[in-house]
């Protein structure tokens, strides 16, 4: 029997189970990363758009001729082509974008930001700007900070493999 958890061996999954301190910071990177996404997507509400949204817009406006196709769209925002489909279709009718065919490839359409689109997106972006500021940028030190990033980096740069 493990003394640990009074569990009979052979009765607990059989895994490389992290060490306390390792899952001590993956659950605290699971409920941070969390409780982030809601306080930016709290404030992203007052403008009455969404943390997905916002990303959409954002792309599209750093784009040339603030339009992307939406297969490399759904790519950039990390949305399934489905879902983005569906977001997309709640922006147009909000007049925030709007689907145009592709002229070179008939089967691509081009999601492109319309003016409306572009005026939300200069009034939403300064309060968002502070958010992320506020709750993530300023929540740790500099060095902190630039440690997240390479930790980050080192995590995009595992290539996915199969077992």
């Amino acid at each position: 029997m493990s003394t640990a958890t009074g569990i009979p061996d052979g009765a607990r999954v059989q895994a490389r189970w992290l060490d306390r301190d390792q899952q001590h910071v993956w659950r605290t990177y699971l409920l941070g990363s969390s409780r982030l996404a809601e306080r930016l997507d709290t404030d992203l509400r007052t403008h009455g758009i969404d943390l997905g949204e916002y990303e959409i817009l954002v792309v599209l406006e750093e784009t040339p001729g603030r339009r992307v196709r939406m297969s490399d769209l759904a790519e950039a925002v990390h949305q399934s082509r489905s879902r983005l489909t569906h977001t997309i279709a709640r922006m147009e009718k909000r007049n925030l974008v709007v689907r145009t065919m592709c002229p070179s490839d008939r089967r691509g359409v081009w999601a492109e930001l319309t003016d409306a689109g572009f005026e939300l997106l200069k009034k939403a972006a300064p309060s968002h700007v502070a958010c992320v500021r506020r709750h993530f940028v300023e929540a740790m030190s500099a060095e902190d900070f630039a440690a997240l990033g390479r930790a980050f980096q080192a995590v995009l740069d595992v290539e996915e493999t199969r077992d």
